[in-house]
This record gives structure tokens, C-alpha cells and sequence, in this order.
């Protein structure tokens, strides 16, 4: 690992501050991917900012329309145990349990998880499949306008993630094929039935990150069982092909993680 400077926030606003001061500053939350990355040395930041004492950042409050809203510093642990994401979310609670081991889900962060847009991160297809909005401190995006690429997202360099909101929803699944060895998805689908229709998103697979399945939300709205995404395949031509799999191999995963969600919602 290279020398850096570390430096604990107590506001958001001050982390801002410490970030746009630092040559090549790095925000840390979770640290779950940051770290390792740095002691590999393919990440050398001037400065490390942690997130993880900032108390605005952190808890789980459900609004007076029903929607559950995630402080971005809260770790999987907590989104996994919360009564009010059971209640409302059981998809969210299910996908939260199966991160990573225990030291990782009280380790690591929902905001850190999907600002780093990881390919083969479990969050960002609940967050589309849910129809989130992102909470920073400067706007506020959906889960579509979010993820742009593989480690890629809308966000400025200057900017925080502070919360997720994830609006009331009639029912949500997540479905995962985990790699045996690391516990990242090689194909996860995320499926959820809401005011606006049904949506579906698949993580872990996709060359690009995250994306929807637009042949299965249309199929769903028409019937809701696993039958009716049985038939249904995804283009081996823009996945993920690597020694764990190949990308035809990924393309029927995704549709028999599809098949598990729904019947689980």
C-alpha cells in the first residue's frame, strides 16, 4: 500500500471540503472494495476521507408515503435486520443478508456499494429494479440516470452520496447464482411489482454493469409466475465472459435466477 493521509469527517460538508482540498482524494465508507485495491497498489489516493463517523448518514426511517429511506453509511447488517425493510422490502432485506460473510455485511455500506458501481454489486439491481432515488449533497438522481457504466455512475467528483429512498412496492425477490470463492454474483435478478408496473434488473452479468430486462417486465405485467419468464433469454452478446463463466453460460443463468425471484415474490 502507498503512503496516503487519512482524514475522519464529522459533516458531510467537511468531507466535502477535504475532498476538493486533496490532490487525489478517495472516499471511504465500507472500504470493502477501496482497501483491497489499495494493497494491491492499484489504487494510490493522496488522501483517504472517512464517511464512517458522519451520524446524518447513517439509519433507516420509513416516510409518510410508505417509502424506506437507507443513510448511505448504513452497513448491509442493518438493512438485512431492519423490521422496516422486512416489512416493506423483503427483496431488499433478502439481497442485504446474502452480501459477501458477516464481516462484510457490518463492514461494508449501501452508498459505498453502489458509488462504486461494481459489475457484480448486489445493490444497483434493486435500487433499478425498485425505482430509487439517490439521494447527494447537491441533487437528488433516479436509479436509471445513476448508473452509467462499470464503475461508472453520475455522480461529480465533489459529490456525496447521503441516502437511497426506495418508494412502497406491492412485491419484491432477489435471485442470485453466487461464485462459490468470492460470493459476487455471477447473475443476480432483482424483481419488483409496484404502482408504475413491474420492473427487473440484472447485476453481475451485464459488460456495461447493471440493466433491465424489458422482455420480462412487459411478460410479468401480463402474468405474474415464474412460467412466464421461463422462455424468456437475454443476448449472450453484451455479458461478462471470463474463467468463472461465459457470457452464454451467464445468459441462461439470468434467466433461471429470473424464474427463483419470481416465485419467491
Amino acid at each position: 500500500m502507498y503512503e496516503t493521509t487519512y482524514h475522519k469527517a464529522s459533516s458531510v460538508s467537511e468531507a466535502v471540503d477535504l475532498l476538493k482540498k486533496a490532490d487525489d482524494g478517495k472516499l471511504l465508507s465500507g472500504g470493502q472494495t477501496l482497501i483491497p485495491t489499495m494493497k494491491q497498489r492499484l489504487a494510490a489516493p493522496s488522501d483517504l476521507i472517512d464517511l464512517r463517523q458522519i451520524d446524518e448518514l447513517k439509519g433507516i426511517s420509513r416516510q409518510s408515503d410508505g417509502s424506506i429511506r437507507i443513510g448511505a453509511a448504513t452497513c448491509h447488517a442493518d438493512v438485512a435486520g431492519s423490521a422496516d425493510v422486512k416489512e416493506a422490502l423483503p427483496g431488499l432485506a433478502a439481497l442485504a443478508g446474502k452480501i459477501g460473510d458477516p464481516h462484510v455485511r457490518h463492514m461494508g455500506t449501501i452508498g459505498g456499494s453502489i458509488a462504486n458501481n461494481d459489475p457484480a454489486a448486489d445493490y444497483p439491481s434493486a435500487l433499478l429494479a425498485l425505482g430509487a432515488s439517490i439521494e447527494t449533497n447537491k441533487r437528488e438522481f433516479t436509479a436509471d440516470d445513476f448508473f452509467t457504466g462499470m464503475f461508472e455512475t453520475a455522480l461529480d467528483e465533489d459529490e456525496i452520496v447521503t441516502a437511497i429512498v426506495f418508494p412502497a412496492t406491492e412485491k419484491s425477490a432477489y435471485a442470485k447464482f453466487p461464485n462459490p470463492a468470492s460470493r459476487y454474483a455471477m447473475a443476480g435478478v432483482f424483481v419488483a411489482k409496484g404502482a408504475n408496473g413491474t420492473r427487473v434488473a440484472v447485476t453481475g452479468a451485464g459488460q456495461d454493469g447493471v440493466f433491465r430486462v424489458k422482455e420480462m417486465e412487459t411478460a410479468l405485467n401480463g402474468s405474474w409466475s415464474p412460467d412466464a419468464v421461463a422462455s424468456i433469454s437475454v443476448s449472450a452478446d453484451d455479458l461478462i465472459s471470463d474463467i468463472h463463466g461465459s457470457s452464454e453460460y451467464r445468459a441462461n443463468l439470468v434467466t433461471v435466477m429470473a424464474k427463483r425471484a419470481v416465485a419467491a415474490a
